[in-house]
């Protein structure tokens, strides 16, 4: 069962934010488990501005290559070189190691709180 930390906020499509003044942006243990095991990302570049819902990089698993979404408007102001050269930190420690970037927030994002973001997964889970 996957755990979902409380201090994080959650979009629909499995991104999570850290609740930060510059929040790190990742995708979530439930996203990870069905993608399977990453083997590579393509992340935004440095100064990339993204709108909340848009694709902006491609995570590429053993199953497929899915799309990733900005869970929110911002300017991407890092990207994790660690990702970049382990992809699979992201299964590993999606929560932890294996964010993706952060992102100075432009807009108020809507998000999910960790029990809403817990039912979501939960009703998709018993599909």
């Amino acid at each position: 069962m996957n755990t979902v930390p409380e201090n994080l906020r959650y979009t629909r499509d499995h991104e999570w934010l850290s609740d930060e003044d510059v929040p790190a942006v990742g995708i979530t243990a439930f996203a990870g488990d069905a993608l399977g095991d990453i083997v590579y990302l393509e992340l935004p570049a440095v100064g990339t501005s993204v709108t909340a819902g848009d694709p902006c990089g491609e995570v590429e698993s053993t199953k497929s290559v899915s799309e990733l979404y900005a869970p929110a408007d911002g300017e991407i102001v890092e990207v994790n070189p660690a990702v970049a050269d382990d992809p699979s930190l992201v299964n590993s420690d999606p929560y932890g190691q294996g964010w993706l970037f952060r992102l100075r927030l432009t807009g108020a994002p809507e998000l999910l709180d960790a029990a809403e973001y817990a039912a979501l997964i939960g009703a998709e889970g018993s599909r």
